[in-house]
């Protein structure tokens, strides 16, 4: 069976993470496997801001649970648990060769992900193959997403680069004052952003802080000068996803959020520090505590304890030490993060490119059949 033509579904649940990731998985599937891929959206508007161009092999159309559906694809795509309309599991069950049906699941460092990953999902009541497809960190489950040019097109990015980026937003670059330190603020409304901005006022070396379009965004600018002490605020238009990475090299260490912004800063190869998705009875401190586990484990101790205590007060964990002593904390060990980083990077490479990760499978999957 040839795996030719992909169906991807996604509902958009907090703004751009579940809509990010469905969107780069089907660029690459067309622009590097030569797939077709139809992206099925409930809610395009969100996909506006990330793209700002069409993509050869992939198409974008809308949908709802009553809409009709055409010929299936060879592979369908049930993004983060999404579901798939009805009528189009009906379609599927219609069809002379089965789709082979993947649920691609949230990323996690949790252990029990590496248990789960590929397993069989039988539809209880359909004779339907379906398989669950986990993200991860570690051997065993299914990698993240990394365009084959990504690192060159990082390591390409010099300082002419920075500074003719910075030019673009009416900027003059960040690093003008040696010692300034550029940091951009990705983050869910609710995280504690006035004990950080307070902290970095207080700041002993200067820090051009930029902020790309948000709801954050809208209440710092409501909130806060543009300039309060050592700190100096940039509002930034919200970029396209290629643009956005730019905006990660451009810094020297990144608060993102949510899971499309948090691997391509992992990517980045800058200090970072994770807004994460909350969830109900604080699962997600859960899921936090266990990423921090990986990754620190690559971290020297003082880095490693930067790390925790801003990452914990970020998310607001209880016992979390004060903002501004694991921001201090973790601005002093940037140097050996970036160290941490680089062995990190190595590990993921290690494990692939979740897209190339994707089609083995349902090639090994299909070649059973």
């Amino acid at each position: 069976m040839l795996l030719q033509q992909w169906d991807i579904f996604c509902r958009v649940i907090d703004n751009f993470g579940d809509i990010g990731v469905s969107w780069r998985l089907a660029r690459q599937l067309a622009g590097e496997h030569g797939a077709t891929v139809r992206l099925w959206v409930d809610k395009p508007d969100a996909l506006h801001a990330l793209c700002a161009q069409a993509v050869s092999g992939v198409t974008v159309h809308a949908y709802d649970d009553e809409a009709p559906f055409t010929r299936p694809a060879d592979v369908v795509i049930e993004a983060f648990g999404c579901g798939l309309p009805p009528a189009y599991v009906n379609a599927m069950v219609a069809r002379e060769t089965r789709p082979l049906w993947i649920i691609l699941e949230y990323l996690s460092a949790e252990p029990w992900v590496r248990e789960h990953h590929g397993l069989p999902s039988p539809h209880p009541q359909l004779n339907l193959p379906r398989y669950f497809f986990f993200p991860g960190f570690t051997e065993g489950t299914g990698s993240v997403l990394r365009e084959r040019d990504l690192l060159q097109r990082r390591d390409a990015f010099d300082q002419p680069a920075k500074r003719a980026w910075w030019a673009r937003y009416g900027f003059a670059d960040a690093q003008q004052d040696a010692n300034a330190l550029a940091v951009s603020l990705f983050a869910y409304p609710h995280a504690p952003y006035r004990a950080l901005l307070a902290a970095c006022a207080q700041s002993a070396v200067p820090i051009v802080m930029a902020i790309p379009e948000s709801p954050l965004a809208q209440q710092v600018r409501h909130e806060f000068p543009l300039r309060s002490g050592n700190l100096e605020l940039r509002f930034m238009p919200f970029v396209p996803q290629a643009e956005y990475d730019e905006l990660l090299w451009a810094c020297d260490a990144n608060f993102v959020r949510g899971e499309d912004s948090f691997v391509r800063a992992q990517w980045a190869g800058k200090p970072f520090v994770w807004h994460i998705y909350p969830q109900e009875a604080n699962a997600h401190v859960v899921k936090l505590q266990a990423f921090l586990h990986e990754y620190c484990a690559g971290l020297s101790a003082p880095a490693a304890d930067g790390v925790r205590e801003l990452w914990l007060a970020w998310n607001s964990v209880e016992g979390a030490p004060p903002l501004a002593q694991g921001w201090q904390n973790f601005a002093q060990t940037r140097q050996t993060q970036v160290q941490g980083l680089q062995q990190w990077q190595e590990r993921l490479l290690n494990i692939g490119d979740l897209s190339v990760n994707l089609l083995r499978f349902c090639q090994a999957i299909s070649a059973k059949k």
